[in-house]
């Protein structure tokens, strides 16, 4: 089946977001050049192991249709942008200044580009993201239903085992269980540690 995947956004203020607006290495410099950073790079460096997993995972195993990105970033203020989208210093700072939660500010956007995904593309929404709080499930529920899903190794693990577990799903090829989002238990027994479900490997 095709499957779009919908990255949670990362952390966009705060001391870390300030040193990258600052810093003279990449993807900082270029954040403050004319023509930006992809906000891909800066998100990953923003969040580290997690959103690494993510968007490697997602370019790993998203569907390649010629209508709709195989993956997409919630991002707060602008909706669903592409990995590539270039921003630069000041547009993450604005980022950085959106509620995520329950405001127009950012649910508008959020909801106007589900909506067009939902009317381009037929097949599974995966959520990679946290589903225990309602801040962007709840509006990606009222547009997508049924179809949205998300991997159900994600119940009981904290960020950084969800981040190395996509990283080795990706690079093993292959892909997690998902299941809907709607109904799910959004919280569980901590997971059995993933050095235990799979060999460690020299470069992680």
């Amino acid at each position: 089946m095709d499957r779009v995947f919908l990255l949670s956004p990362a952390r966009s203020s705060g001391t870390r977001a300030s040193l990258l607006v600052h810093a003279a290495f990449e993807p900082g410099a270029s954040l403050r050049s004319p023509q930006g950073a992809p906000l891909g790079d800066v998100f990953a460096w923003l969040s580290s192991l997690y959103f690494r997993g993510k968007l490697t995972y997602a370019a790993r195993f998203a569907a390649q249709s010629a209508r709709v990105p195989g993956a997409l970033i919630i991002t707060p203020g602008q909706g669903l942008c592409r990995p590539a989208t270039r921003i630069r210093a000041h547009e993450l700072q604005a980022i950085g200044q959106i509620e995520v939660g329950d405001n127009e500010s950012f649910r508008g956007p959020l909801v106007r580009d589900a909506e067009r995904v939902a009317q381009e593309f037929a097949g599974e929404v995966v959520l990679l993201g946290s589903i225990a709080t309602p801040k962007y499930v709840e509006p990606l529920l009222g547009v997508f239903g049924e179809r949205l899903v998300f991997p159900r190794e994600f119940v009981g693990r904290g960020d950084m085992s969800r981040g190395g577990m996509l990283l080795r799903a990706a690079r093993e090829g292959q892909e997690l269980d998902y299941i809907p989002v709607e109904g799910a238990a959004r919280k569980g027994p901590r997971a059995v540690k993933l050095a235990k479900l799979l060999p460690r490997h020299r470069d992680e």
